[in-house]
Formats: C-alpha cells, sequence, structure tokens
C-alpha cells in the first residue's frame, strides 16, 4: 500500500504543534489513530512507524507534544546508542516534559483529535490511541478525557502510570470505555514491580476490556530501534500486540 507523508502544523490554545501524518494514498476513509511519541521526541523511527501502521489502513498522527519549546529538531542528529549522548539529550527536554501538565497535554489532545476528524481521509467512527514512555500516560489520559472518541488505547513501555500523584493516569482508567493495552519494559524505573500492581488493580475495578504484560528481559524503550536498548523480538511483540488491538476495535 502506497503512503502518504506530510507534516502539517496543528493550531491549539499555546500556538501551534509539528506533525507527522501519515495515510493510505488510496481508498478509505480510514480509522484515525493519534499516536503519541516517546520522550526522545518526533524523529525518523516515529515516522516509519507511522508509515509502517498507515500501511495497515489507518490515518496516523503522531503531533510534537513538546512543541511549546520549539519545532522538532537535533533529536535525529543525536547518536541514541550513546548514553552519554541520550543522556545529554534526556537533560534538555526535562524542562519542557515538566511543562507538559495533564491539564496542557489534554487541551492539546482536543486539538489533535480536531485535526484527524477535519481529514476527509478519516472515517467518521472512533480513533485509537497509541504512545511510547511518556506517550503511554497521554494515550490513556486521552481515552479517559474523551472516552466516547477513543475505542482502543495502548502504553508500550509507558513511565508514571500509576504514581502517587492526584492526577496519575491509573486514577482516571474509570472513565475510559476504550479497550486498554498495556506493554511494561522489565526492570523499568519509570513503572516499577509496584506501580505496575497498581495499574493492574485499577483497570480491573474499572471493568473495561484489558490487557497488562511484562515484556520479560525488554528494557525501557525496547520498540525503539534507533537506541542502544532496542530489543527486535520486543518490537514485534508489540506490533502484533498493537495491530491485533486496533483490528479488533476500529472499523476499516
Amino acid at each position: 500500500m502506497d503512503i502518504d507523508i506530510t507534516r502539517p502544523d496543528i493550531p491549539t490554545e499555546d500556538g501551534v504543534a509539528d506533525a507527522v501524518l501519515a495515510a493510505p494514498v488510496a481508498g478509505g476513509p480510514y480509522p484515525g489513530v493519534l499516536l503519541y511519541m516517546d520522550a526522545i521526541g518526533l524523529r525518523p523511527v516515529l515516522e516509519s512507524l507511522a508509515a509502517r501502521l498507515a500501511g495497515e489502513g489507518y490515518v496516523v498522527l503522531v503531533p510534537n507534544v513538546l512543541y511549546r519549546a520549539g519545532r522538532a529538531s537535533g533529536a535525529e542528529a543525536a547518536d541514541l546508542s550513546d548514553p552519554e549522548q541520550r543522556g545529554a539529550l534526556f537533560a534538555r527536554l526535562a524542562g519542557p516534559m515538566s511543562d507538559l501538565t495533564p491539564e496542557r497535554a489534554m487541551e492539546d489532545a482536543d486539538a489533535y483529535l480536531a485535526s484527524l476528524a477535519a481529514d476527509p481521509r478519516v472515517a467518521g467512527g472512533p480513533v485509537g490511541t497509541a504512545g511510547y514512555c511518556m506517550g503511554g500516560a497521554l494515550a490513556l489520559r486521552t481515552a479517559a478525557h474523551v472516552p466516547d472518541r477513543v475505542a482502543a488505547a495502548a502504553s508500550f513501555h509507558g513511565g508514571g502510570l500509576a504514581s502517587d500523584a492526584p492526577d496519575s493516569p491509573h486514577r482516571l482508567v474509570d472513565r475510559i470505555s476504550g479497550e486498554v493495552y498495556v506493554a511494561h519494559a522489565d526492570h523499568d524505573a519509570s513503572m516499577p514491580e509496584d506501580a505496575q500492581q497498581r495499574l493492574d488493580e485499577a483497570l480491573a475495578a474499572a471493568g473495561m476490556a484489558h490487557r497488562t504484560e511484562l515484556y520479560e528481559g525488554a528494557a525501557h524503550g525496547f520498540t525503539m530501534a534507533d537506541t542502544g536498548v532496542y530489543d527486535a523480538e520486543a518490537d514485534q511483540r508489540h506490533w502484533v500486540a498493537l495491530t491485533d488491538l486496533l483490528a479488533r476495535n476500529l472499523s476499516r
């Protein structure tokens, strides 16, 4: 399937978010998917992921959620397999990440979803959300924020999903009406075993269709092929889980 890649600018309450949009060239309309980036940022590996997912019959939007700090740039120039360069990048992004409050993130989510809905290639039914690293929390928050719009939500090596914060994502899952899938990295400091259990308990109490899995031996960031922690086997497992989740819940 031929895929069209564009880089739209999306107006938000606080400015303009740059983004990548991947869509099949022919046919449609197709279900929309809002794909949230990891903390490293919008870069070629995420564009490739969006294009691959579009090839399954979806219109996929990947916004630069840290647009308030500037347009996406620089991540692709770093050697992300080098711990020193990766650490320097995270240090630079710490401020913008902390500035992305849950309230701001959901204002942005409204803009991203409106952009998808306005695209004539996008079907009028529900959408899916998926996120990686920090994007995992955003995917779940969005599903809770607009439960009537999101039929499927997935988090892969997501961090901070069940913290002590009063607005922790796990405290919101009872608002979700769609199916949820969560893949935990092994020995992940951002989502330790007790937090995984807390999330599991919240999802079970909420009662929606859901599945959580621990990818044993896979480190935080295992899906990102441009990093030193990439795990090809775990990445393929994530791909099967993601495409199965979307196919079950989104009409094509």
